[in-house]
């Protein structure tokens, strides 16, 4: 035992508690009698100390080694990704860190709202990769965007991230603080500049109206935003989320069932009343068709499937921010439960829905 410890990089204490725990146990025997860790024991060991060392409990360890679905290639190729997603947000903080070190060597003031804002583009960044893939134009809810615009001719598309839902007849300007996301945006797009909601370097009234699609939620101060975006414009039309209504996470089964992080995620964001009143708004729901195709969060509402299948969660910021632990275990939940049949149980009434209204909000000032 004092050996695997060594190279396992535990002490012994540890290997004795998961013993105890019965987390590993050494189910080989030396000729002295004493046990040892078989070829098999010490996989499970490996698979054990990879997912503690990613910030899983003891618990939820348990549950992910002892998962008969899953063998010793799917843990690793699970433990690569979780480990990649670990790398990426680790080189997005210490890309933000370097830039503020550079400021401060120039002599140049760093504000805490560009601190923040540092690390909140490189958040942006880390999910932008796999925005093409997923995040596309749904037409409905485009109709009922375009059709808040008026006869607006000149738009300011704030947060444009790749371009989706501009609309093509009207003259735009896009504005993207993201460097992935711009360099990603089509060459026959809208001129995009780089800046942040919070300043937009354009004089006042300068376009017809100011729109905004499902970003106001990665921005440092959704209210300053919004209000920049009314002294540019003579409207504003804003896709945002309503958390105002007392149990609204319960309005969908992901969030009410299998992600309750999701509260906490958009805890200190502002009310739907409170951005209303910023920019003297009113609010129209947005349903979502069954068939969405944009990938936004409540997309699959009636496609629980897709929430299994890493590429279209990467391309939905909510996952990064709740954490691999709470990612994986929704996960692991949502396909076990369309295994057994409960989630269609417990779901039964969506199977007829058309379109669904999940708490998405039209702001329109």
């Amino acid at each position: 035992m004092g050996r695997v410890a060594k190279l396992a990089g535990v002490s012994v204490r540890t290997l004795h508690h998961y013993d105890e725990i019965g987390l590993v146990r050494p189910s080989a025997r030396t000729a002295a009698g004493y046990r040892a860790y078989s070829a098999g024991d010490v996989e499970r060991l490996r698979e054990v100390l990879a997912y503690r060392r990613l910030g899983f409990g003891l618990r939820e360890v348990a549950e992910l080694v002892d998962d008969s679905s899953t063998d010793a290639i799917a843990h690793l190729r699970r433990l690569r990704g979780l480990l990649l997603e670990q790398r990426d947000r680790a080189d997005a903080m210490v890309t933000a860190i370097d830039r503020e070190l550079e400021a401060r060597a120039k002599g140049l003031k760093v504000t805490p709202e560009e601190q923040l804002e540092m690390l909140g583009a490189r958040l942006y960044d880390a999910i932008g990769d796999a925005y093409p893939a997923t995040r596309r134009t749904e037409p409905r809810i485009a109709a009922q965007i375009w059709d808040a615009l008026g006869d607006a001719q000149t738009v300011l598309n704030v947060g444009a991230g790749t371009g989706s839902y501009e609309p093509a007849d009207r003259d735009v300007t896009a504005v993207e603080p993201s460097a992935v996301m711009r360099e990603q945006r089509p060459a026959s797009s809208a001129p995009c500049v780089a800046a942040a909601a919070e300043r937009l370097p354009f004089e006042d009234h300068s376009f017809d109206v100011a729109m905004a699609v499902s970003t106001v939620h990665h921005w440092g101060d959704p209210i300053a935003g919004l209000r920049e975006m009314r002294r540019v414009a003579r409207r504003v039309v804003v896709l945002t989320f309503d958390t105002d209504e007392a149990g609204w996470q319960d309005r969908f089964w992901l969030t009410r069932d299998y992600l309750p992080e999701f509260a906490a995620v958009l805890a200190e964001f502002p009310s739907l009343a409170g951005m209303a009143d910023a920019i003297g708004a009113r609010t129209e729901p947005v349903p979502i068709p069954w068939d969405c195709a944009d990938g936004l969060f409540e997309a699959y509402w009636r496609r629980p499937e897709a929430y299994l299948e890493d590429h279209v969660r990467r391309a939905m910021s909510v996952w990064t921010r709740v954490g691999p632990q709470a990612e994986q275990r929704a996960v692991r939940s949502l396909s076990a439960d369309l295994h057994s049949g409960r989630w269609a149980e417990r779901n039964n009434d969506l199977a007829d829905l058309d379109a669904a209204d999940l708490g998405l909000r039209l702001l329109i000032a």
